[in-house]
């Protein structure tokens, strides 16, 4: 696969993380403008926040944890040539799951849907790393 096939979903979800983190700062800003928190009150504690900011704060946390991973391992594909087809095919699934849990956070949809957009994504991370470990362990 190209480089650019490889690196376009890796791309895609830097540019989902930048967008929460967008949202977060004018969620917060709203919520300091309209009076609603008073800046000594979330200097320090997160919790203090309204609803909606916590809810992409959460977001945005989330996206900065497992998808560590996730760039690790598109890293080292790339760099040991395992990227083929399947590996951006998957690459995509988990973007995708990704985009649904943050929606869902960010919505406070239930936790139904945001933990079952959790678990895709950590199943399809999961499944990409053993693909890969066999391919470099049993490599000829």
């Amino acid at each position: 696969m190209s480089v650019q096939a490889v690196l376009l979903p890796v791309f895609a979800l830097v540019l989902l993380t930048f967008a929460l983190l967008f949202m977060l700062a004018a969620a917060r800003r709203r919520a300091l403008a309209r009076g609603l928190v008073r800046e000594a009150d979330v200097a320090f504690n997160a919790s203090a926040w309204p609803d909606d900011a916590r809810r992409i704060n959460d977001a945005y946390g989330n996206a900065l944890a497992m998808p560590a991973l996730f760039y690790v391992l598109v890293a080292l594909a790339l760099i040991t040539r395992k990227a083929d087809l399947v590996f951006v095919a998957m690459e995509w699934a988990y973007v995708a799951a990704r985009a649904v849990q943050a929606a869902a956070h960010v919505r406070g949809l239930p936790m139904r849907i945001r933990g079952g957009a959790f678990g895709a994504s950590v199943a399809i991370l999961l499944l990409m790393w053993g693909i890969f470990a066999v391919r470099i362990l049993f490599a000829a």
